[in-house]
């Protein structure tokens, strides 16, 4: 029987109370000792090479889909002087490292791998395996000549402004020395890898990994899904149920001996219906589509109108739920509030996770699993998930969920994994635990930059992101942000921000270059207006702490100014923002920015 709305609020916050922990955000711990090879790179062995000393027009920082769309536009502002440095010894960023079995984008290809035009590219299926993601970032960096450019195995020691001279001084861990007019950076908000502060995480005498460093010398296997036969004999724990270990699981349960998934708290699994790209279908599209389908996807996944759906997944179906809803409401009662957008979605939501919890009675046979399976918070509260092979994937005879009730895994040991007083014996754990999310360059991770008047960021950013259209920070001349906070803010699509940035990073650059400009900055009146604009903005259904905890709410604590400068948007939404932007630098104003040259 489906409980009432009252009894759906209840049910909510009795498991939101649950998992609600005094340490919020800090149960998660810097891999150090044993684990700091996780910031090692298995796959590429540094070759020795001269570090370079010289003056050049951009440094990239960061190879991944950001570091690439930057040098790709670049190229076609005529702007050919630059270096993209990364720590992995390739492109991809994390596409790079994550070379886990089943590892997939939960974003339709279309519109998530950028450049699908410019590189003549046709994916294979609606949602694109992994290694066709990283394969891809390897043909960007070929079609425009970015691997000429391009410093692998390379980290960042310092970027220190220098003032007489109008440029960045950058140093590396090769020896490198760049004196660049202009820096981009792009990092990622997935970037380091995170595991749970679980009690006894280092006595586990077994094979014990990170998703984001599988080890196939002990599993076998590959990442293009081959049979892990080296587990048909092993007793292997996955730890994390979230988006990765959704998609690990059904992998590892075709191969392990015994597999048992230690559960805190279950993931929505929506149906994702994959499918092959029909070529002849593909050769029809005209020039300029991709642009086209960026903003269909980004204006239904906002709550906008358009004709068609053209993505037609997960994403924009609860959002067109809601808008539709949102129209009802309003021409039922003649008036728009808040309060009728809140009605909306959460009748919308409601009606949603229902299907959502139905989906998982008709896939799970055992009604005990099926039980645990079920996700009692709403969509929005964590990152929704889409799959087809999951939840069947316990009905396997090897497959045991241990689902800790909200509490998580008590303690690990030795041998194994306790959990409410029972011990689980592991030949091999494997931690599905994810990445820090969000690059605001306050942690211990930031990189070490260092503006005009001897101030880090990270000390310019302790109480939270400070920024011009989320590009530029004043005090930081030539420097310029490639995030979703600030601007877009778009989750569901994290390769869109990257490309509106770039185009506009480019214009500045390309104006500056043709000008004979040494120095842009914002001036302090737009920043203050801008992030005064980001800190009252509320328009989110993300954050919010009466949900599950989780990194969209602050694992709970909810956000307060700081947090929400630090993962805010743009106040009137993505679409705005996108176009805001192109009018902004496609006029040439450039307005808010300084442009000066050096005496």
């Amino acid at each position: 029987m489906a409980l009432s709305a009252d009894e759906l609020r209840a049910k909510y916050r009795a498991e939101r109370d649950k998992r609600l922990r005094p340490d919020g955000a800090d149960q998660y711990i810097t891999p150090d000792g044993k684990w700091s090879s996780l910031f090692d790179d298995p796959y590429v062995t540094p070759t020795e090479r001269p570090g370079q000393r010289r003056d050049v027009d951009v440094v990239i920082v960061g190879a991944g889909f950001s570091g690439l769309i930057m040098g790709a536009k670049l190229r076609d502002a005529g702007i050919d002087d630059f270096v993209i440095v990364d720590r992995a010894g390739d492109v991809g960023g994390v596409w790079y490292w994550n070379r886990y079995p089943g590892a997939m984008c939960d974003t339709a290809a279309m519109v998530y791998l950028p450049l699908l035009e410019e590189t003549g590219t046709r994916p294979s299926m609606k949602y694109v395996p992994g290694y066709e993601i990283h394969e891809h970032a390897q043909r960007i960096a070929t079609t425009f000549g970015l691997y000429e450019r391009f410093l692998g195995s390379t980290q960042i020691q310092s970027l220190r402004w220098a003032e007489d001279q109008d440029r960045w001084i950058i140093t590396t861990d090769r020896g490198d020395e760049f004196h660049s007019r202009f820096v981009t950076v792009g990092t990622g908000p997935i970037a380091r890898p995170k595991l749970p502060g679980i009690p006894g995480i280092d006595q586990f005498r077994g094979t014990a990994f990170h998703t984001s460093r599988w080890n196939y010398e002990y599993t076998g296997g590959d990442r293009y899904n081959s049979p892990m036969t080296h587990l048909s004999t092993q007793r292997v724990g996955i730890i994390g149920t979230g988006a990765t270990g959704v998609q690990v699981v059904p992998q590892v349960a075709r191969s392990a001996g015994e597999l048992f998934v230690f559960q805190r708290t279950p993931s929505s699994i929506d149906v994702r219906n994959n499918h092959p790209i029909d070529p002849d279908w593909y050769d029809t599209l005209e020039p300029g589509w991709q642009k086209k389908w960026l903003m269909n996807f980004t204006t239904l996944q906002t709550g906008g109108f358009t004709d068609d759906d053209l993505v037609k997944d997960g994403w924009t179906d609860i959002s067109q739920r809601i808008r539709d809803r949102v129209v009802a409401l309003v021409t039922a009662r003649g008036e728009y509030n808040e309060r009728i957008q809140q009605e909306a979605y959460e009748a919308s939501d409601d009606e949603k996770m229902e299907e959502i919890r139905a989906r998982v009675d008709l896939e799970v046979d055992d009604p005990v699993t099926a039980a645990a399976l079920k996700p009692w918070y709403r969509q929005l509260c964590k990152r929704p998930c889409f799959h087809d092979e999951y939840l069947s994937a316990f009905n396997a005879d090897n497959v045991h969920l241990v689902d800790t009730d909200g509490r998580g895994v008590e303690r690990i040991d030795e041998t194994g994994v306790w959990v409410d007083g029972t011990h689980y014996e592991l030949d091999c754990l494997i931690y599905a635990s994810g990445f820090e999310v969000g690059n605001e360059q306050t942690g211990d991770d930031a990189l070490p930059i260092t503006g005009s008047d001897g101030v880090s960021l990270q000390e310019a950013w302790s109480d939270g992101m400070v920024t011009y259209l989320g590009l530029v920070t004043r005090r930081f001349p030539n420097l310029f942000h490639m995030s979703i906070a600030q601007g877009a803010n778009l989750v569901s699509n994290i390769p869109h921000n990257y490309w509106a940035a770039a185009d506009a990073i480019a214009a500045v650059i390309r104006r500056a270059h043709e000008e004979g400009f040494t120095r842009v900055e914002t001036s302090q009146s737009s920043q203050d207006q801008w992030v005064a604009g980001i800190a009252g903005n509320t328009r989110s259904l993300f954050g919010n702490p009466d949900c599950t905890p989780g990194y969209y709410n602050n694992e709970g604590r909810g956000f307060g100014e700081r947090e929400r400068l630090n993962s805010t948007g743009y106040p009137l939404g993505a679409v705005a923002y996108f176009q805001l932007l192109e009018e902004w630098w496609g006029s040439g104003e450039f307005a808010g920015l300084e442009f000066s040259t050096q005496e």
